[in-house]
């Protein structure tokens, strides 16, 4: 068990030299160099009168920055606080005001977003919010990243930062991440130090990382998928880093080009606009050269099987299938390279070692092999809890650790973990259940389709129908009948979608998950409106 600032020492008296970060827009760090600034970025929040367990806000997208604050915080026992880039004045207050963070850093500008005017708004009703450190421009009664660096430079020989360090243990609290509320206000998951390095260096170890590869990190560090999956996991092996602060599938493929990139991670819609971002080089020439990749993860939301063939076959990207949650810290399951093709195309994987996976009916009990339940895990990996949330806690881990996925899913004899959907995403139809993923897998086939999701919308006879949203591909065109034509040729007639919506792209959060919530108001807005038609799978509207 290790924390994570001796995890970033353990490497950086390996591999002092090795590149840590490769900066796209220019600033490159050794792992010398990234212990070092680490070290007077934490001597100089000690002087900020930073405690330990003191919670620190991280608003910053992905850069160098990001990830030296990560370890800083980590190295004086504080708690680091993710949050989303995109996050408005009403959620970053709740945040910052439940997790009661006394500090908080941010850049002064990303995407047009100005912070510090944002953060001026808030902060008269956040009494324990003391210091604000802004990368850039900083503003009134805020600091300047590089005098809170410089002054803790002067100060990192008087031996305070050597003495706080040695009051760190890996089982304390690290991280509170946030998860998303799409009923009522996020949950502060608290994670551990033991939590988030175990868990970073088993699932890389399943990729076989060592300190030559490069990871392409365009997932976003305030997600578990960027700052364990990524940062952590690469760093535990010496491995060079290469932040994306913003996703665009050409830019992505050009960074891995340009920097050798050898491990790429990506939710199922990155591949899916890189896969179709090669697919256009292949016709008009321009192809990109791409062969030092070598693996990569796709995680954070269900992987269609086509999606993972043509990143497999056409990107010639060995992946593997990543599945967790934020409160699992993240990752349960994995796929293996020694896995049959079908398994790693078709499954999750199966549990990493050291922890437990059983598939539950809604008592929390084990159902039968192959049946569909309740996934839930136990083990090292499980969350210390929600912050402040004791109730909201006994609701999803029970008096035996075991923790409850709110996932559908079933298991084979040999532990392969299939996930069907979302409990709450699940739909009825005429008293037989209807699982969205599958009938996304399905259209995932269909050759005129980029990407796609399902909702179940009420129907008067059937109690609830399953109405697809869908984004062509480019140069194609796509009547809504045939995406009902289609389905009706190979799955049961109660699953097949009676409303298609062709949309030019879906609500997404900045993590890469289809927002199905707001899908559910555009449905509604259009029935209130008189604008979805439904339609019948025998060729006609009904």
């Amino acid at each position: 068990m290790r924390t994570l600032s001796t995890v970033l020492r353990d490497t950086t008296r390996k591999f002092p030299q090795r590149p840590a970060i490769l900066g796209p827009s220019g600033r490159s760090l050794t792992y010398a160099e990234l212990d070092r600034e680490a070290s007077r970025l934490a001597r100089g929040l000690l002087d900020l009168g930073v405690g330990k367990g003191d919670k620190v806000g991280l608003w910053m997208p992905n850069n160098p920055e990001w990830v030296i604050a990560y370890f800083a915080i980590a190295r004086v026992g504080a708690v680091v606080v993710p949050m989303n880039t995109r996050y408005k004045t009403h959620e970053v207050e709740y945040i910052l005001g439940n997790s009661e963070a006394t500090t908080l850093f941010a850049v002064d500008s990303f995407v047009g977003i100005d912070y510090p005017t944002m953060i001026d708004e808030i902060r008269p009703k956040l009494p324990n919010l003391k210091h604000v450190v802004i990368v850039g421009n900083a503003g009134k009664n805020t600091h300047r990243w590089d005098d809170v660096v410089a002054c803790g430079t002067k100060l990192l020989s008087d031996g305070k930062l050597e003495a706080r360090e040695k009051t760190c243990r890996p089982e304390d609290n690290v991280f509170i991440l946030y998860t998303s509320g799409t009923t009522g206000n996020p949950k502060g998951a608290m994670l551990s130090h033991h939590n988030i390095g175990h868990n970073g260096e088993q699932v890389t170890e399943v990729l076989h990382a060592n300190e030559k590869d490069v990871f392409l990190l365009a997932v976003p560090f305030f997600h578990c998928f960027g700052c364990v999956m990524g940062i952590a996991g690469a760093i535990t092996w010496g491995a060079s880093i290469v932040p994306m602060a913003v996703f665009k599938p050409s830019e992505a493929l050009e960074l891995v080009e340009r920097f050798g990139v050898t491990v790429l991670y990506g939710v199922p819609t990155m591949f899916v606009l890189e896969l179709e971002e090669v697919r256009k080089g292949k016709s008009d020439g321009s192809k990109y050269k791409i062969s030092t990749l070598r693996t990569g993860i796709m995680a954070g939301a269900p992987c269609p099987v086509e999606v993972m063939r043509g990143t497999m076959n056409e990107m010639h990207c060995n992946v593997s299938i990543a599945y967790g949650l934020t409160e699992a810290s993240p990752v349960i399951t994995m796929t293996r390279f020694d896995d049959s093709i079908e398994r790693r195309v078709e499954t999750v994987g199966r549990a990493l070692e050291g922890i437990e996976v059983k598939i539950a009916d809604d008592d929390w009990k084990s159902v039968g092999t192959g049946e569909t339940g309740e996934l839930a895990c136990r083990g090292y990996n499980v969350m210390m809890g929600y912050y402040k949330m004791p109730d909201k806690t006994a609701e999803c881990i029970d008096k035996e650790g075991w923790l409850y996925s709110g996932d559908l899913a079933t298991m084979d004899a040999e532990g392969y973990v299939r996930i069907v959907g979302r409990k709450k995403d699940m739909l009825i139809t005429g008293g037989f259940n209807v699982y969205p993923a599958e009938i996304e897998e399905y259209l995932f086939t269909h050759p005129k389709v980029l990407n796609v999701s399902v909702i179940g919308v009420p129907d008067l006879v059937m109690g609830e129908v399953a109405a697809v949203y869908v984004i062509q591909r480019e140069g194609a065109k796509i009547e809504p009948q045939e995406i009902v034509d289609y389905c009706a040729k190979e799955i049961a007639n109660f699953k097949v979608p009676r409303y298609v919506v062709v949309v030019k792209e879906l609500p997404m959060t900045q993590s890469g998950k289809i927002q199905k919530f707001r899908l559910r108001e555009m449905a509604q807005a259009a029935f209130d409106k008189g604008e979805m038609q439904k339609l019948s799978p025998t060729g006609g509207k009904k």
